[in-house]
């Protein structure tokens, strides 16, 4: 590093919601995943010296902690490795802002991903279009997915509506959402692991390979219905085909009575689909709700019933056709 003082940088990724097929994304089932702009922030400064710090705050109030996480330590790393960095010839300081701690299943793991490497790029003053961030990125992301997708650090980067298919060149395409959507998301207070249920589908692969295959068959059909439905704007047929999702999800054994619980809530107040979304075994689901008056009445349902939750509109405005 030239100069004494430590270079500084600042970044931004955004979170993300499945709206259908996550865990069979993996095995080359289509899947859509829109972006939540509620963005994970990380400020790098890297300077002489060696080491490795990382504090956690929320972005709206409280003090910085320091990080105890080993899977973010170790994701730190990888993306240090993969831009030819290393915290024995630097000393590295990382601080992430995040409103929603402990809120899985919202891809807040690969927002961070892009963050940081968008910060370290900033603090190095190299230039890095979005597409060597996504690389980068992916590579911190295999620490807390194990096999991801790619689609959680890609949503992460671009910040736009993605049709995913693993396998296909390139992988994604941009769509566009026909008519607004408002989704309730509702957190089920249980912090999940993604690599832990993305095991857990693994075995329920090689134990019931019928099943597993009329599933993906069918998750194959759900997802290109979904994409006709989000992007003519049919929000009743879309709702359904997430119902039906989480029918599929529950059958891979990644729900759990909690998320059940809300989904069925969701729906009792007239949400048009529910399913959780992410890895599952915890975390996050979400209900596509008419308005977003809807959805602020389902939030505070779900909050008395000691959910945390909030409304949110997807995509982003100016989306490409």
């Amino acid at each position: 590093m030239k100069g004494r003082n430590p270079s500084e940088g600042k970044g931004q990724g955004f979170r993300k919601a499945i709206l259908i097929n996550e865990h069979l994304v993996v095995y080359g089932v289509p899947a859509i995943a829109v972006p939540i702009l509620l963005p994970v922030e990380v400020t790098a400064s890297v300077g002489r010296g060696a080491g490795l710090r990382i504090f956690v705050h929320p972005t709206t109030a409280g003090n910085p902690r320091k990080d105890i996480d080993s899977d973010r330590f170790e994701a730190v790393r990888r993306v240090l490795r993969t831009m030819g960095l290393s915290e024995t010839e630097n000393m590295i300081q990382i601080q992430c802002g995040d409103d929603l701690p402990g809120w899985s299943g919202l891809g807040s793991s690969a927002g961070f991903c892009v963050a940081l490497t968008r910060a370290l790029c900033k603090a190095l003053s190299r230039s890095c279009p979005d597409e060597e961030i996504n690389r980068i990125a992916y590579e911190g992301e295999k620490v807390f997915a194990a096999n991801p997708s790619g689609i959680d650090n890609t949503v992460a980067t671009h910040g736009q509506t993605v049709w995913f298919e693993r396998g296909r060149m390139p992988a994604w395409e941009w769509i566009r959402i026909g008519l607004p959507l408002w989704i309730v998301i509702g957190y089920s207070g249980m912090p999940a692991r993604t690599r832990d249920e993305v095991e857990k589908v693994a075995r329920f692969r090689d134990t019931h390979e019928s099943v597993f295959s009329g599933l993906v068959q069918g998750a194959t059909r759900l997802g290109r219905d979904a994409r006709t439905a989000l992007e003519k704007g049919d929000r009743v047929s879309l709702g359904a085909l997430m119902d039906r999702g989480h029918a599929m999800l529950q059958q891979l054994g990644v729900s759990n009575e909690r998320l059940d619980e809300m989904i069925a809530f969701c729906r009792h107040q007239g949400a048009l689909g529910a399913k959780l979304t992410g890895g599952g075994g915890g975390g996050c689901m979400l209900a596509l709700v008419s308005d977003q008056s809807e959805g602020e009445t389902m939030v505070g349902g779900l909050e008395q019933m000691g959910y945390p939750a909030l409304c949110v509109k997807l995509g982003r405005e100016e989306e490409p056709g």
